[in-house]
């Protein structure tokens, strides 16, 4: 009796550190859903091994690139659109924060690292963390590819994101990214991240008040889904030599960083006009 009362303590210890480990590996999972912040285990490369056919097979955690049902990019096909009245205007609320600039590989990414605000969606605020470059465009409209997409990622928690898509055509520069040419071409080629200061996401120009909305995934590994897209309708301009930069300033020997299409899977997709809603009242 006296030796099993002596060894109940152990067990108790044992099956305690047991449920702290538990919590723990509770807590970082979720962490894996963000993107990934070294992209030298895939590429876009085609008939690549760690291409975005494979990207599903690469990781364990990546399962949903390859299994999920709700991946993006897709094509914003006219005649699957909804027009919806109700959707209401993109709510930004937007300050200059700190931010760092980042290349990861296959792409660059500015980071705020202060509170940069947010965006309201649906009564919910999720607070704006990075923004990316893809190019060419990973959305098409119509089946029409663009010169680059810009996307700007927002949160709410580890596994809750709403991204705000743009896409660009070649002509004028555009005037977010002449502010960071510079920083861009300081960190070409390598793995660094610098810290640029302060930067304001208003100086990101969307432009007209028309956009698509659906649901989705992100378009780089794990692939997530339960992405809140928001793509912008009006096609903005990038030239061609931001383009070439964006591309020059990475190490992936790609000349793209664009996600294949994938399977719409009977997705309903909105579309917010501000000529319906008047016409709806």
């Amino acid at each position: 009796m006296m030796k099993q009362l002596g060894r109940r303590p152990i067990s108790i210890s044992i099956y305690f550190a047991g449920f702290l480990l538990l919590l723990l590996i509770l807590q970082l999972r979720p962490t894996m859903s963000q993107e990934v912040e070294d992209e030298s285990e895939f590429d876009y490369l085609k008939g690549s091994s760690r291409g975005p056919e494979h990207w599903g097979e690469l990781n364990e955690d990546w399962f949903a690139c390859k299994n999920g049902t709700v991946q993006s990019p897709i094509d914003l096909l006219h005649q699957r659109v909804e027009v919806v009245p109700e959707l209401g205007k993109i709510k930004r609320d937007y300050k200059t924060a700190n931010a760092t600039l980042k290349n990861r590989g296959h792409d660059i990414m500015l980071r705020w690292v202060g509170d940069a605000g947010s965006i309201n969606i649906n009564g919910t605020d999720y607070k704006l963390q990075q923004c990316h470059w893809h190019s060419p465009s990973e959305h098409t409209i119509d089946g029409k590819r663009f010169a680059a997409e810009l996307h700007m990622v927002h949160q709410i928690s580890n596994v809750s994101f709403a991204v705000i898509g743009i896409l660009y055509r070649i002509g004028r520069p555009d005037s977010f990214l002449s502010e960071l040419e510079e920083e861009i071409e300081a960190i070409a080629n390598t793995e660094d991240e610098i810290s640029i200061g302060k930067i304001n996401p208003k100086h990101v120009k969307m432009g007209g008040r028309k956009y698509y909305r659906y649901q989705g995934s992100l378009t780089t590994p794990p692939c997530t889904e339960g992405v809140t897209w928001t793509i912008i309708k009006r096609v903005r301009t990038i030239s061609a030599e931001q383009v070439q930069l964006l591309r020059n300033a990475v190490h992936d020997d790609s000349e793209s960083n664009a996600r294949p299409l994938q399977s719409l899977n009977d997705r309903v997709i909105e579309l917010y006009d501000p000529k319906t809603v008047h016409h709806h009242e």
